[in-house]
């Protein structure tokens, strides 16, 4: 990770953290950068934060100033950025969202022309540019760029994703929680398109309600909306459409981690899951690794974050990955995770099993799980101290094949985060809670 871009992109407080004057400097960078050898063209969608208008004007001046052409999309998903520029003529693409973020904060997410997250290389050199270090010239007269409206573009989008339906949903009662956000459109001209009867909420975005009470972060708004309308399924996205969690008809939450093991499944029962593998990460839950052993399924873990999960399924050919958080990624059809994609292809297996989403689930049983973030005053002695080590072996030992225990830098915070997960969660706390003591007696907290 570099000084301002993460694992998904310049993300912070709005005019805080990222400013307009951030924004303004990746656009000068990108359009540069990408038209040395002709001229530059780039996809630009946005969430409904109110600052994302503000980011969006901010970026085309940047890139038309360096002779950039901006093909705007408006209000849309990230996976929908992806989709138009692998498909089209484009140079890249950004999307200014904070994905799950509150309102106040935003972020610029950069995919390169295949529509994968941009290179570490040129993200760095981005960095050297925000911070001075490179000089770019300004473009003049004829060379100076131009913006376009290009919602047709998202339109596209729209019409592909219904094209990947194998069955119409036709009487299906389907619940969206759109979480003010990206999805508030897209996902009922979808779901209407296929014969669904739609039930949408958190579809009237006002610029600071996206992801407030709202979305697969509050997953328990949808679950009482599931049931109290009978519903056959319900489906929540968060702010930029990249994430989905669905609910089953009983208001059971079905997490990535599920998601991915009903399809998976679905797959191999098919002869079609390539590898015989699926791609978590290594948060996924124990519970998810002893269903796929049961039915002969491989599995690989990766760092968190779908970045991660992307780039071993790319490496390796892999067709089905993703995070508990609901990041799923189908290779055959997209480069990223993408929200309203993975809730197609959980009513395909739906139909295609004839069964209610509660029986797919059956066979996994998840277990409880408790995380401990404890901030630290450094985080590789704290996670390299020998005691600490010896104690969380000590643990995984008394745990056996009935849980599993993992320790691990945050990449963000000056945190380590303690996570167990075992049979009860009386166990999961008393373990957890015997690695951070010796955290603690050894000096490293900085509490």
């Amino acid at each position: 990770m570099g000084k301002y871009f993460g694992t998904d992109g310049f993300r912070g407080e709005a005019n805080v953290v990222l400013t307009v004057e951030h924004a303004f400097k990746v656009g000068r960078f990108i359009g540069w950068y990408f038209g040395q050898d002709g001229k530059c063209k780039v996809a630009i969608g946005k969430d409904t934060r109110r600052s994302s208008y503000m980011f969006e004007y901010s970026l085309v001046a940047g890139l038309t100033a360096s002779g950039a052409d901006a093909c705007l999309l408006h209000v849309t998903t990230t996976p929908s950025v992806s989709y138009v520029v692998r498909t089209e003529d484009f140079d890249c693409g950004i999307m200014i969202s904070a994905s799950h973020n509150p309102y106040y904060d935003n972020g610029i997410k950069l995919v390169n022309a295949n529509g994968e997250k941009m290179d570490e290389e040129t993200i760095l050199k981005i960095e050297e540019y925000i911070d001075g270090k490179i000089d770019i010239p300004l473009t003049t007269r004829a060379d100076i760029g131009c913006s376009v409206d290009y919602a047709a573009g998202r339109n596209r989008y729209i019409g592909y994703l219904i094209s990947l339906a194998t069955r119409s949903f036709k009487d299906k009662k389907i619940g969206l929680d759109c979480a003010n956000g990206s999805a508030w459109m897209i996902g009922k001209s979808v779901f209407d398109a296929l014969g669904a009867k739609t039930y949408v909420i958190n579809a009237d975005p006002n610029g600071v309600n996206i992801n407030m009470n709202a979305g697969s972060t509050h997953i328990e708004v949808l679950q009482k909306y599931v049931l109290e309308n009978n519903l056959d399924v319900g489906f929540a996205f968060d702010g930029d459409a990249d994430r989905c969690i669905a609910v089953d008809e009983k208001g059971t939450i079905v997490d990535g981690d599920l998601i991915l093991y009903i399809y998976a499944r679905y797959l191999k029962e098919r002869n079609q899951l390539r590898n015989n593998t699926v791609v978590t990460t290594v948060m996924s839950n124990f519970g998810l690794y002893k269903a796929l052993d049961k039915i002969g399924i491989r599995y690989e873990k990766t760092a968190v974050g779908d970045k991660y999960v992307y780039e071993n399924m790319n490496e390796n050919g892999h067709r089905i990955g993703g995070e508990q958080s609901g990041h799923i990624i189908f290779s055959q059809f997209a480069n990223t995770g993408d929200g309203i994609l993975t809730a197609l292809k959980v009513m395909e297996v739906m139909l295609e099993s004839k069964q209610p989403l509660s029986r797919l689930i059956e066979p996994v049983k998840i277990y409880p799980q408790v995380l401990k973030n404890v901030r630290v005053k450094s985080k590789p002695e704290a996670q390299n101290d020998s005691d600490v080590q010896d104690q969380v072996r000590k643990v995984q030992e008394k745990l056996g094949d009935t849980g599993r225990i993992l320790v691990r830098e945050s990449g963000t915070e000056p945190v380590i985060r303690v996570m167990v997960e075992a049979e009860t969660k009386a166990l999961c706390e008393k373990y957890v809670d015997s690695v951070i003591e010796v955290i603690r007696d050894k000096g490293h907290c900085d509490e």
